[in-house]
């Protein structure tokens, strides 16, 4: 069993990880917009962290998806 043999495709993983840092995203510009005042300095912050964020995610979901504990096979 390899590591990344679990039963989500990498398709799926990658699709899941850029719905979720979308939201995640707009959640951080709206945050950094409100702390700098600034709408640039918030889109460059948010466009950076998109990218970084969804490699980060991307990897740990298809960690995730090669371990069965949890998934209630038996």
């Amino acid at each position: 069993m390899g590591l990344f043999s679990g039963k989500e495709t990498h398709t799926r993983s990658v699709l899941k990880a850029v719905s979720w840092r979308i939201l995640g995203t707009l959640d951080t510009f709206v945050i950094s917009w409100y702390l700098t005042g600034k709408v640039a300095l918030a889109g460059s912050i948010a466009a950076l962290e998109f990218l970084t964020k969804i490699a980060w995610y991307y990897a740990h979901e298809r960690v995730w998806a090669s371990i069965a504990w949890g998934r209630g096979t038996h």
